[in-house]
């Protein structure tokens, strides 16, 4: 009896933290269906305040080989485990001319630890300094593209047609581990006009925490 109370408790256990860590197809999913590849970037004329205080839209973030957008947020342990290569994607999509941005959505959270002055505090210690970090009003833009974690990556070809949808690579714990770089084979296959294959790999991360309605 005793062994299949323990093995209850494990079970239980294993479920939150599967939750914790990925959206399933179920609930929210289904409310807010991610974008597919080849379909055109929503809300392009959508402008977002960022942490150093100006405004952008996805037309004006734009550069000539496309735009990167990579949801995220100022506490999720997955983004404190991936976010010491967003310098490298921002010195990667420079030398690509593709645009890239930081969008945090988690507006459930937005008096607390995702406000605009925890991101701005947020962007100086982890040297944000050439990197735009923007707010997401009500989930507008993570809704409209159905964005679900904390990372979540969507990168658009220079006709904003969504080329690449998931995960940053295969290691959030350890980048000298990566085996699978995603994003960086991505753009690279963007740039240079080849297949990008994979094109959708499984986002990871936490949930973005929308205010419910």
């Amino acid at each position: 009896m005793k062994k299949i109370i323990v093995l209850g408790v494990i079970a239980l256990i294993s479920v939150g933290l599967y939750s914790f860590n990925s959206i399933d197809s179920q609930g929210e999913g289904e409310k807010y269906p991610t974008l597919q590849i080849g379909s055109e970037a929503p809300l392009q004329s959508y402008f977002m305040n960022t942490s150093s205080g100006d405004s952008y839209s996805l037309n004006t973030l734009a550069k000539s080989n496309g735009l990167l957008l990579v949801f995220s947020c100022n506490t999720c342990p997955f983004v404190v485990a991936w976010e010491d290569r967003y310098p490298e994607l921002a010195k990667l999509t420079e030398q690509s001319e593709v645009g890239f941005a930081l969008i945090n959505s988690n507006e459930a959270k937005r008096d607390g630890e995702d406000s605009m002055s925890e991101m701005v505090k947020h962007a100086k210690e982890k040297g944000y300094a050439n990197i735009l970090y923007l707010v997401d009003k009500d989930s507008q833009l993570a809704n409209a593209m159905g964005a679900k974690t904390t990372p979540h990556v969507f990168l658009f070809n220079n006709n904003m047609e969504l080329v690449y949808e998931g995960a940053i690579d295969d290691n959030h714990k350890d980048a000298k581990k990566v085996k699978e770089a995603y994003l960086n084979d991505a753009i690279a296959n963007l740039v240079n006009g080849q297949e990008i294959n994979p094109n959708k790999t499984k986002a990871i991360g936490c949930s973005i925490k929308r205010v419910k309605q």
